[in-house]
Formats: C-alpha cells, structure tokens, sequence
C-alpha cells in the first residue's frame, strides 16, 4: 500500500518502512498551511485590543494607576528626551513618508487588486492592528484614564446663575489685563514675542501650576512648529499631538495672542491627558498662571470666548448684554481670529471636523467636536469659591 501526495511548494521528507505484506511510504511534511495561519494572527490581534477597550472603559482607576502614572510617564519622558532637542518635527517627516508610501501601494495595486484583494484586505488589517496597538501603547490608554473633574475634585454641573456670575468675572478680569497691556480699551493685543519665546516661557505657567497641582508637573519640553501647518489650517486646528513621537505640534500661522493658550494645551496632552476640554483646561490654568500678562490675557480672553459663545446659544439676549461690557481691543482681536480662519473656510474643514467629530467619540469622548468647548463646565466650578 502506498501513499501519495502531490502538494505544491512544500518540503518533503519521506523514508520508508518494509512489513511483511508491503512497503509503507511514510510522508512528513511542513504544511504551508502555517504561513497561511501566520496571516490572521495580526488582524486577529486587532479585534481582541478591540474588546480589551471595550473592557477597560470600566476600570478608569486602574488605567489611571498603572498606565497614566506608571507605564506612560516613562513613555513620554524618553521620547521627549530624543526627540526634543530636534528642531523639526520627527512626527511629520514620518507622517509624509508614511502619506507617500500607501499613495505608492495604492498605485502600484490599482491593476490587480480584485484578483488580490483577500491579501490586500489581510495586509491592512495587520498593519492597523500594529498602528492600533501603538497609538493606544504609546500614548492613547490616556482616554480611560480616570476623568479630572475626579482627579480635582470638582463639579460636573452648574446652572445658568453660576455661569453667568463666572462670565462676568471673567469679562471684568480680562477688561483689566488688556487695560494693563493697552492703555487703551480700543486697542487690540499685539503679542511682542516670538513662537520660539512662547514655547520655553509657557515653562513658567507650568511650573507655578504643578507647585498647587504635582500631577501638571511639566519637564523636558518637545514642542515643535507643524511641518503641516497649512494643512492643518485648511482643517481648521491649531495643533496636534503626534500620538507616536510625542511632539506637540502647534499651527504657526494662527493669530499670535491665541498661540501660549493653544500650546498649552498641546503641552498638557503631552503630560497624558487626552480628553479636549480637560486640555482646554489645564492649557488655561497654565496660561493664567504665567508671570507675564500677555499670557495671562491669551488664557482669559479664549476662556471668555468660549463662555460667550455658551450665551450665544443658550440666551442670545443675555449674550447681547454682556457683549456690550466687553472692551474693544478684546473683540478686535477676536475679529482678528474670525478673519484669519475665514480665509481658509472650505469643505476641507468641514468634511474632517466631521471626521475627527467622529474620531473623538470612538474615543470615548461622547460629545465629539463640542468636547472642546465642555471645560466651561470645569472652569465655572472650580471657580466658584476662587478668585481669578
């Protein structure tokens, strides 16, 4: 009796036995059937980092402990030791090489990949699954971490009164900060230093925060000028995190008294904090905390814009009222802002504000977009028995 096997592209190693009746052809063999396997083993490893998030969203805590405070400082701390002292973004090189290369695939695919599409649909899926592991390994477990209104001790909630009461202190410190600039209530603020200035002078808010709150504790600065700042301009953002490098890139081309409030907001996604209107918040206590008015004034003057704004849409009357207290030279440079962004107001802007909407909250921030302006909520009760 004899056994045959025809299979392609397989090692055969064979020897045989003599019985009394027969010869028996025995057949080892190394099935490809491993390396077929070997293909599912990455998209596979996707869905169950899929169901570990699905998991972990209820232990905040835990996340907090061991990664927030454990794994992710030590993270964060060496990638910011190598690439901090880099004065391009390493992040976007990256990103516009990565850009190229799938523009690249994509062409050279565009002939046969109906006849190659299960390898093609296997290949993405393994490389999600990597870019996925390191997106959250490196930098996104932050997003279950425990929330900071917990961390702070301070209120979800608050009423129309408590909100109103906020404004109006806010509307008379920021008056008093642009009076001090000015001297002029007519005068918009024109911000005498430079990004490089910024960047290392932003420092010193954090570091007088961190003397109240250890946890804002900021050291060994990356933060770098975006290569994509046009880019980024026509989708309507003022900067990133770089989730893999760990830079924070900031948009250069943006109005200059907005620039300490918007990288200190990048600075505090840095530290671990992925949740917008936390960083919205820490960026504004690190700003107001600053020795130097001009950046006491980005803080204040954005903080008010974004308690207006809340007006605009609860009362608009209330909103009208207020408006009318605010100086001048305040809402000139909020004219400058709306000017600025005007002109790069095209579908491009639109079509990924819907994207990134939607991004956010796959990422556990439930109101998306509006999670930006939601540290209203943590501004208006940490303030309530605070002076500004």
């Amino acid at each position: 009796m004899k056994y045959l096997c025809f299979l392609n592209r397989i090692k055969v190693h064979k020897f045989t036995k003599k019985t009394k009746h027969t010869t028996l052809l025995i057949v080892i063999f190394i099935p490809k059937l491993k390396t077929v396997q070997r293909k599912y083993i990455l998209p596979l490893f996707l869905l169950f980092q899929i169901l570990f998030l699905k998991i972990i969203v209820f232990f905040p805590e835990l996340v907090e402990r061991f990664y927030s405070n454990g794994v992710y400082p030590i993270i964060s701390k060496f990638e910011r030791i190598t690439l901090g002292k880099i004065p391009f973004s390493v992040g976007d090189i990256i990103y516009g090489i990565v850009i190229i290369y799938i523009l690249k695939s994509i062409w050279k695919t565009r002939k046969n990949w109906k006849l190659e599409w299960k390898n093609s649909v296997l290949k993405t899926l393994s490389v999600l699954s990597v870019v996925y592991f390191l997106f959250h390994f490196l930098w996104a477990l932050n997003y279950y971490r425990q929330p900071l209104f917990e961390k702070m001790a301070i209120e979800r909630d608050y009423s129309d009164a408590d909100l109103l009461a906020f404004t109006k202190k806010l509307i008379a410190k920021t008056n008093e900060i642009q009076t001090q600039i000015t001297k002029n209530d007519s005068l918009k603020v024109v911000f005498p230093y430079s990004q490089e200035q910024v960047f290392q002078m932003n420092l010193n808010g954090y570091k007088t925060l961190s003397n109240q709150y250890n946890f804002f504790e900021y050291t060994n600065p990356s933060i770098k000028k975006s290569l994509f700042s046009l880019p980024l301009t026509y989708m309507g953002f003022g900067g990133y995190l770089n989730p893999f490098t760990n830079e924070a890139q900031v948009n250069y081309l943006g109005p200059m008294y907005s620039f300490p409030m918007t990288t200190n907001h990048e600075m505090a996604h840095q530290m671990g904090f992925a949740s917008e209107s936390e960083c919205n918040f820490i960026g504004f206590l690190a700003s107001v905390k600053n020795e130097n008015l001009y950046f006491q004034y980005s803080g204040y003057s954005i903080a008010l814009r974004y308690c207006l704004r809340n007006w605009q849409i609860r009362n608009e009357k209330i909103f009208d009222q207020l408006l009318k207290t605010v100086h001048p030279g305040i809402l000139k440079n909020y004219q400058e802002s709306e000017d600025f962004w005007k002109q790069y107001d095209t579908f491009i802007d639109k079509g990924f504000h819907v994207f990134y909407d939607n991004f956010l909250k796959f990422n556990q921030q439930k109101d998306g977009m509006e999670s930006y302006s939601k540290f209203v909520n943590l501004m208006v009760n940490y303030y309530k028995e605070k002076s500004l």
